[in-house]
């Protein structure tokens, strides 16, 4: 079962279904949840930090109480404060109140004055509201969330950061917490996925609460976020009796004058992805330098020395890749026009670069997209593709839309790459890390894509292992060169590792790094 990412009306629903049919009180899943809670925050923190406890006096809050109460009974210096803003309470806050009470006294915050200043190393712990908020945070939980904000104190979020909406855009006129971590529980949630979040969240680990497993496995979700089962469940092993033809022949179309080195690049990662046979199709210029670079791969050249200029006989290829390097010049428009015209029923491609570039500066080339082809942009290509957004949930309708409009896959790269399916399907990417900003990354992407393509994975499995595979290999580059040294050529040398951790289950050598 893929990781779901529940809206926090299914969130609701999981809590309720689990306390019905597994016999237990709402109170019991609140102990529930903050004890996965505290043996996460133990692996993080020892009790040499004082820990200040923030609660609302919601089921947040609740939570908030009982990881106080834990804490303390672990011999953690811990200052638990209730923010009010009103009388009501929530019935579950009320019973761990009264159990906190009988170790601790909580401090009551209703005014500004009251708000206390952590140091340096002290552990803040957000539980003032939870994934149920639906208006902006004003009055005072707004100060006490402007004062934590400014405190020089680590922050860690229990479930999400108070006043991030887990299903819709951040209200700009409300205060949000910014937090180093958010211990969420058993799902993650959609805005963790956006990048507009990233200021409110710097990373985030998941504990298993318990919920309801047949629930989980009936409920359905259009995004789900891609773990190291998925990948396993996708990925095929070679079969003994294969040969090179069951692997696929596979054609890049790639590189100008000045950018061979795309198409090298593109070129290297597809048949380190598995391709069976790969032929290259590049201007004159690069003939020497692509041979030289790669003997496993066959060079055909265009009748241009600088650009493509001609589309080439694509006939008997599995698979064509196209973009990297490849300029938007009149000529090229006009070849690659050409080269959509002549592309038959049954071959998939995978376009990335200047071909999105020639696709938004012609919108007539959109109506010639081959069914189930593959699209790789970065924001900006994909905003010249269908236009601004306001914020990235946005976006994110515009992913599916343009995905299911023109039947095809659309891997809108990023942290947490989303892959969107013509169904309505998105997939969340969980590998990679910024040393992956750095020129020819997308080339290689659009490689590895070309490269399972050609071993006849479906177009949406191959968007979704090829893009792990990526990232993994880049998590595993960063882990023995440093974020900030890796370049494009790396990840394809690590990409064999990337491959063993996912098809050998004994061999793992990148635990922790998604």
């Amino acid at each position: 079962m893929s990781l779901k990412i529940l809206n926090s009306r299914q969130i609701r629903e999981a809590d309720a279904y689990t306390i019905e049919h597994e016999k237990m009180t709402s109170a019991e899943l609140m102990e529930r949840a903050a004890a996965a809670f505290v043996r996460a925050y133990v692996k993080m923190y020892d009790e040499k930090h004082e820990v200040f406890i923030f609660c609302g006096t919601g089921n947040n809050g609740g939570d908030g109480l009982v990881i106080g109460r834990m804490l303390l009974s672990q011999k953690y210096k811990v200052h638990v404060y209730i923010v009010r803003q009103n009388g009501k309470v929530s019935a579950d806050f009320q019973e761990n109140l009264e159990k906190l009470n009988k170790f601790h006294e909580p401090a009551e915050i209703s005014e500004k004055a009251e708000v206390p200043e952590p140091d340096e190393n002290s552990i803040i712990i957000d539980a003032l509201f939870g994934t149920g908020l639906s208006r902006p945070v004003e009055g005072i939980y707004a100060e006490v969330i402007n004062k934590i904000n400014k405190s020089r104190a680590e922050v860690v979020s229990v479930d999400i950061p108070s006043g991030l909406y887990p299903d819709s855009p951040a209200d700009k006129t409300g205060a949000i917490v910014r937090a180093d971590c958010a211990i969420t529980f058993h799902n993650p949630k959609l805005a963790f996925m956006l990048p507009e979040n990233g200021r409110w969240i710097r990373t985030w680990k998941i504990v298993n609460i318990g919920l309801n497993k047949d629930f989980l496995e009936r409920i359905v979700s259009p995004y789900c976020f891609t773990d190291l089962d998925t990948i396993r469940r996708i990925y095929r092993s070679r079969d003994k009796w294969s040969h090179k033809g069951d692997f696929g022949k596979v054609m890049l179309i790639a590189g100008s004058k000045g950018k061979i080195g795309a198409g090298v690049l593109c070129a290297k990662a597809c048949l380190r992805s598995g391709a069976g046979l790969l032929t290259v199709y590049l201007p004159a210029c690069g003939y020497e330098i692509m041979q030289m670079s790669i003997p496993e791969a066959m060079v055909q050249t265009d009748p241009s020395e600088e650009t493509f200029s001609s589309s080439p006989d694509v006939k008997g290829f599995d698979v064509i890749g196209m973009g990297p390097g490849l300029g938007t010049g009149k000529e090229t428009k006009e070849a690659f026009k050409d080269l959509l015209n002549n592309i038959p029923d049954n071959q998939l491609v995978v376009l990335d670069a200047d071909a999105l570039n020639l696709l938004s500066r012609n919108n007539d080339l959109l109506e010639l997209l081959p069914q189930r082809a593959v699209l790789t942009p970065h924001p900006k290509e994909f905003e010249r593709l269908v236009g601004h957004w306001d914020n990235d949930f946005e976006r994110l309708e515009k992913q599916k839309e343009f995905s299911r409009k023109h039947n095809v896959v659309v891997v809108l790269k990023g942290a947490h790459t989303s892959i969107a399916s013509p169904d309505g399907q998105v997939y969340f990417n969980s590998t990679g890390n910024p040393g992956m900003a750095t020129g020819g990354t997308g080339d290689v992407l659009t490689g590895i894509l070309a490269g399972l393509l050609g071993q006849k994975y479906p177009p949406f499995e191959a968007a979704i292992l090829g893009v792990f595979l990526h990232g993994l290999a880049a998590d595993l580059a960063a882990r023995e060169l440093g974020e900030d040294a890796i370049i494009a050529s790396d990840i394809v040398t690590y990409l064999p590792k990337a491959f063993r951790e996912v098809n050998d289950p004994g061999y793992t050598i990148s635990a922790q790094l998604y």
